[in-house]
């Protein structure tokens, strides 16, 4: 029998903590949830595999889950290593997804808040769910978003 389970955030790591949060505040409306973390010590270079590990970043609360929803976590760590920007169909991590009451206007606000955009808006029926009006952005970072409306 499985133990009891409940979902509890996703981890963002970024250069700029604040600017990334910003981001998804005022784009998704999601909700800074204090305090902001300030994390060293080694359980945390035990837990990361990082001798001198030391991060800070907040946590967010994601739109449509109230006070005891999961939230976004984004952190900065003093040391980061470059990384590739994700695709869409590699393995691993693929896209954070937001039902938005608009698509084109969603997406326009990703765009003027710095993100960029991945495709075009594509709508389709799916049977047995409804009509689907959807496209793929990026963050600043150039993380993965699905903006989607369902009808």
């Amino acid at each position: 029998m499985p133990l009891p389970v409940r979902y509890v955030h996703t981890n963002l790591t970024t250069h700029d903590w604040r600017r990334l949060a910003r981001f998804y505040c005022d784009v998704f409306g999601c909700v800074p949830q204090p305090p902001e973390r300030d994390l060293s010590g080694t359980w945390l270079e035990s837990l990361t595999g990082l001798p001198g590990a030391h991060l800070t970043g907040l946590h967010l609360r994601l739109p449509g889950h109230g006070d005891h929803g999961p939230t976004l976590e984004i952190f900065s760590y003093d040391q980061m290593v470059a990384g590739t920007r994700p695709v869409v169909n590699e393995p691993g991590f693929g896209h954070l997804a937001f039902q938005v009451g608009d698509v084109a206007a969603a997406l326009d606000a990703v765009l003027a808040a710095g993100g960029s955009a991945v495709g075009e808006i594509s709508s389709t029926d799916v049977p047995g769910v409804g009509r689907l009006r959807v496209v793929y952005t990026r963050d600043p970072d150039g993380n993965i978003l699905e903006l989607q409306n369902w009808s």
